[in-house]
């Protein structure tokens, strides 16, 4: 995730409420070969935050391996106000207490704002409850139920039937929408029904692996079409029944970025508010987009 350079001397500018908060620095969950040091990401995640774009600023998401490491770099780097953190369990369910433990106990650095797991295929009650015991009330479960890559109709049902069994346990599903490998990004057709499941059913969700503001406009063979931020707002909005016209489909297809603000800026407050009360955030890879792409389209 890169930004315009600011300092923490500069004057934050209003961010709208469709984009604000939403972008989290996802950088510490890339593979370790190709994440930035905790340094790097320590020092751009509070530039970004205490800047002029800080509005749209949301979490650092922080594997528990990577946590005493990310600590220590905080404490040296002082910052401003404390670190809003998704943390992502990587070391199994019962490094978890451990985990919060560390991060309540350095309230002046962190405020634990999620606890983030990938599911079983046969997620079911049991484990749900297992983790919800893990977490505590004041900070929110987030569940991620992996869909197979190139699965069968029976596979993607089965995956839907989980994001559906996490929703209604209480938890928050997550939807991943890219990765190393094209087959990482999900369909079209699978994401519209991950917000039938979710947004339909009015259930919250969050994301991860956004790379664009806008679906861009050309697909090769190991580009899929990857989807865009500013779609995926507006197609919740168009599965509420309160976006522009067309299907959600079209909104996740839509490669216009003039076209996706148009349809931005014609949301009513009350639409803009229930969008973001159920695409809470979004986790952005790295380096490939900028929050500056949302000032050239003038959202900023």
């Amino acid at each position: 995730m890169t930004t315009v350079p600011s300092g923490s001397s500069a004057d934050p500018w209003p961010i709208r409420p469709l984009l604000a908060g939403l972008v989290d620095d996802a950088s510490l969950v890339q593979p370790r070969m190709v994440a930035p040091g905790i340094d790097a990401v320590v020092a751009r995640y509070l530039s970004a935050r205490d800047g002029a774009y800080g509005g749209m600023i949301g979490h650092l998401v922080c594997p528990v391996s990577r946590l005493p490491a990310l600590v220590t770099e905080l404490a040296r780097s002082a910052p401003s106000r404390p670190v809003d953190l998704s943390l992502v369990v990587d070391t199994g369910l019962g490094a978890v207490p451990k985990a919060l433990s560390t991060v309540f106990s350095r309230s002046s650095l962190l405020t634990p704002r999620t606890v983030e797991t990938a599911a079983p295929p046969d997620v079911d009650a049991v484990w749900l409850e297992r983790v919800s015991e893990f977490v505590p009330d004041e900070v929110t479960p987030v569940v991620e139920p992996r869909r197979p890559l190139g699965g069968t109709a029976v596979e993607i049902d089965a995956w839907l039937d989980a994001v559906q069994r996490v929703a209604e346990h209480g938890c928050t599903p997550k939807l991943r929408c890219g990765g190393p490998r094209p087959s990482d990004v999900p369909s079209v057709a699978e994401v519209e029904r991950f917000l039938q499941v979710t947004v339909g059913k009015g259930r919250g969700f969050t994301a991860i692996g956004l790379r664009e503001a806008v679906r861009p406009s050309a697909e090769t063979e190991t580009d899929r079409g990857r989807h865009g931020v500013l779609n995926l707002l507006l197609a919740v909005a168009r599965e509420l029944g309160t976006g522009g016209e067309g299907s959600v489909g079209d909104a996740l297809r839509e490669t216009d970025g003039h076209a996706l603000v148009a349809e931005a800026e014609a949301l009513s407050g009350r639409t803009v508010d229930t969008v973001r009360g159920l695409f809470t955030c979004c986790g952005i890879d790295p380096d490939p987009m900028s929050i500056s792409e949302f000032a050239t389209l003038g959202l900023l």
